[in-house]
């Protein structure tokens, strides 16, 4: 059974043929609907986002994402609002956990019953970008009928918590190096963004005397990403042999492709090349080039994501890991580019 928080729209939203268990109407404080639901059974709620005061400032909403279960909300969207409608505001939708929001009344019952994943709305996510909505100018008009043009059917519908991008990776052969490379990872991203490195039941980043770089065991995993004080932009992770691989926003997977690793990789799970298809790969401390990536893509058959050779870790910035980080949406980490002067070879490549 749903449930129907309204204001403007009342009138079509009575419409709805819905399976409901209760209807209110009125413009509501946000504590108010909180307190009123957060102990109600329902399916799902579809909030008139009128009906909440002062909805235009996210903050009310980043309120709400605090109190109540963000999967069972359906939002339906002001249509004559600018700021709502905004690419910034709804990129903060996503990134409060909001993944069902619609303009369109007719697509609320579809919204019910087939419910967005964060994969249906990662595009609206504008990382690293102020959430102050373009109000006028062509640049912000244009930004605003690209976000239109997003909508399907007028309905969208980032696990991203709080604002959160939690970022994932895992080796499959040993000793892959995923510690180092978020250790890395996170020092190269720190310039631009606020960051946050965590290792899972192993102890290896207490030697690094950084505060924002954590050891912690699985079960302080949930507590530390979802405080409600944390104000990291980013959350990179090594998983290790946890279960925590559902719970970040993506994956990757770190393979150290020498012969040797392939093969006890293999011993160790003959299935292992059928489970890899589809995810994305990083060759890591890898000495492939080339022809050497297509011969082993063909005998894995998988993609490589992406070839990372070996680093080294006392120097605050490598190329490769720019372009990485530039490919998965950092744009303010997309590489310089190249000096004339600079030196071909070294003796650690990047």
């Amino acid at each position: 059974m749903n449930v129907i928080v309204s204001n403007k729209y009342y009138a079509m939203l009575e419409n709805l043929n819905i399976d409901l268990i209760k209807s209110i109407n009125g413009e509501f404080e946000i504590y108010d609907l909180i307190s009123q639901f957060q102990n109600f059974f329902f399916n799902k709620m579809i909030l008139d986002i009128t009906a909440i005061r002062n909805y235009e400032d996210i903050t009310q909403i980043q309120k709400l994402s605090f109190g109540l279960d963000m999967s069972k909300i359906i939002l339906l969207l002001d249509n004559d609002s600018e700021v709502v409608n905004s690419p910034e505001y709804i990129s903060e939708l996503v990134s409060f956990g909001i993944y069902n929001f619609t303009k369109n009344i007719n697509a609320i019952p579809y919204l019910i019953d087939n419910p967005n994943s964060y994969k249906d709305v990662a595009q609206f996510h504008l990382v690293g970008v102020s959430s102050a909505p373009q109000s006028s100018g062509e640049e912000g008009a244009s930004n605003r009928e690209a976000n239109e043009r997003n909508f399907i059917n007028e309905s969208v519908g980032v696990p991203q918590v709080h604002g959160t991008r939690v970022i994932g990776f895992k080796n499959l052969t040993d000793h892959a190096g995923a510690s180092t490379l978020v250790y890395m990872l996170k020092k190269q991203l720190s310039a631009n963004y606020s960051v946050l490195g965590i290792e899972l039941d192993k102890n290896d980043y207490l030697y690094f005397n950084d505060d924002d770089l954590k050891s912690i065991s699985s079960g302080e995993f949930d507590s530390v990403v979802n405080n409600p004080i944390n104000n990291y932009q980013v959350i990179l992770v090594d998983v290790n042999d946890s279960q925590a691989e559902a719970k970040c926003t993506e994956m990757f997977y770190l393979i150290e492709p020498s012969t040797l690793m392939l093969n006890k990789m293999i011993k160790r799970d003959r299935n292992i090349l059928d489970k890899i298809k589809g995810k994305k790969v990083i060759l890591n401390r890898s000495l492939l080039e080339g022809d050497d990536i297509k011969e082993f893509e063909a005998e894995a058959r998988c993609t490589v994501f992406q070839n990372i050779p070996p680093l080294d870790d006392h120097k605050d910035r490598h190329r490769v890991l720019d372009e990485f980080l530039s490919k998965i949406g950092f744009a303010k980490n997309a590489p310089a580019t190249q000096n004339k002067g600079a030196k071909l070879f070294g003796i650690v490549k990047e």
